[in-house]
C-alpha cells in the first residue's frame, strides 16, 4: 500500500456526535484536505444515509467505526454497583435540569455488524476504526472490496497487535490529542511522555506501515513536525471544531475562545471512556467516573442535552486537545490553506 494513500498531509479527524457533518467533509476536500465522516452513535441507516450525501458531492473521504468492547457489553457485577453508584451521584445533575435519568444501558454495541455489513456491501474508499481492532476477518473482507483499512493506535504495543491483523495504516493517536482516548490495551491509557512526533517515531520504528500522526497538531510547524517524523499525514480535531462548517454545537465553539477555561483533562464522566476536554464543573464533579463505555454516555446523555439547551457550558462534555487555544473561527478552508502553505 502506497504511502501516497491519502493523497494530501490534512486530515480532518472523524469526530462523532454531530461534528463531521456532509458538509463539513465536503468542505476540508474543496480547501485540499481529506475528510472522515462518524460512524459512531449513528444507525446504520443514518451512516448510509450521509455516505450517499457526501458520494455524490464527488468529494474523497473516509468512514470511521467504533469498535465495541465485550468486557464492556458483559459487565461484572462490580462493574454494574459501580455504575448503580454513579447513577446516584448524577441525580444531583438531573435534578438541577428537571430531567430523568434513563436506565441503566450495557447491550449497546453501536450497531457494530450491520455498519460492517452496509460497507461491504456499498465500499468506501477509507475505513477507519477507533477503541479497538476490527479483527482480521473483517480487515480483509473490507479490502477485498476495494476499501483500504485504517486502525487507531495509541502505543508501539497497539501498533504491532493492528499490523499483525494486516491493516493498510495506523493513526497513531497522542494524549494531547482531544475527546476520546482511542486505547484499547490496559498500559496505553497511561500518560505517555514526550511529543506526537516522538510517538510517532516510537511506532515507526516498530511497524512498516504508513502513519498518520494524531494530537496537538494545530498549525503548520506542528504539522511539519509530524511529517519529517516519517508520518504519511496528520489528522486533526480540535483546529477544525470552531470552523463556519463544523457541526460541533455554538455553545462548545465558544467555550474554546472562552479565557474562563484554562486547561484540558482527561475525563471518564461524560462517556465513561477516558476522553480531554475543556476542565469545567462537570469534570471537577465527577473524578472517579467507572470505566464504562458507553453505558455512562446513555447515562449522562440527557444532562448534556438539557446543558446544551440552557446553553450551560458547565455540565456540556467540551471536547477540546491541549493546544485548543489556537483553534480559530472562520471558514475550513481557512484552516487547510494554512496548515498547506508553502506546500
Amino acid at each position: 500500500m502506497s504511502h501516497d494513500l491519502f493523497g494530501t498531509p490534512v486530515i480532518a479527524a472523524p469526530m462523532a456526535g454531530g461534528t463531521s457533518t456532509p458538509a463539513f467533509v465536503e468542505a476540508v476536500h474543496r480547501a485540499g484536505g481529506l475528510g472522515f465522516l462518524a460512524a459512531g452513535y449513528k444507525s446504520v441507516a443514518a451512516m448510509q444515509a450521509e455516505i450517499r450525501t457526501v458520494r455524490e458531492s464527488g468529494a474523497r473521504f473516509g468512514m470511521n467505526v467504533f469498535v465495541p468492547d465485550p468486557a464492556q457489553l458483559r459487565p461484572s457485577a462490580a462493574l454494574l454497583a459501580e455504575l448503580e453508584d454513579y447513577r446516584l451521584q448524577l441525580l444531583a445533575d438531573a435534578r438541577r435540569y428537571g430531567v430523568e435519568l434513563p436506565p441503566l444501558r450495557v447491550d449497546d454495541d453501536d450497531e457494530w455488524q450491520g455498519k460492517i455489513d452496509a460497507l461491504l456491501a456499498e465500499p468506501v474508499e477509507l475505513v477507519s476504526f477507533a477503541f479497538g481492532l476490527p479483527g482480521a476477518d473483517v480487515a480483509r473482507a473490507l479490502q477485498r472490496v476495494g476499501s483500504a483499512v485504517l486502525a487507531t493506535v495509541t502505543s508501539t504495543a497497539e501498533a504491532v497487535r493492528a499490523a499483525e491483523q494486516g491493516v493498510d495504516a495506523l493513526v497513531v493517536q497522542h494524549t494531547s490529542a482531544g475527546a476520546h482516548s482511542a486505547a484499547f490495551l490496559p498500559a496505553s491509557g497511561a500518560q505517555p511522555g514526550g511529543t506526537t512526533a516522538e510517538l510517532l517515531a516510537e511506532v515507526r520504528s516498530a511497524v512498516d506501515l504508513p502513519l498518520v500522526a494524531a494530537g496537538g497538531i494545530m498549525d503548520a510547524a506542528g504539522l511539519d513536525a509530524v511529517l519529517r517524523a516519517g508520518a504519511a499525514a496528520a489528522q486533526l480535531g480540535t483546529a477544525f471544531l470552531r470552523t463556519d462548517e463544523s457541526g460541533a454545537r455554538q455553545l462548545h465553539k465558544d467555550a474554546l475562545a472562552d479565557p474562563h477555561f484554562t486547561q484540558t483533562r482527561l475525563t471518564r464522566a461524560f462517556t465513561g471512556r477516558q476522553a480531554r476536554a475543556l476542565e469545567n464543573e462537570f469534570v471537577r464533579d465527577h473524578p472517579e467516573a467507572p470505566e464504562a463505555y458507553p453505558a455512562i454516555h446513555h447515562l449522562t446523555a440527557p444532562l448534556r442535552a438539557a446543558a446544551a439547551a440552557a446553553g450551560d457550558p458547565e455540565r456540556l462534555n467540551l471536547w477540546a486537545g491541549s493546544a485548543w487555544r489556537q483553534a480559530q473561527a472562520g471558514p475550513v478552508a481557512a484552516v487547510v490553506h494554512g496548515l498547506l502553505a508553502g506546500r
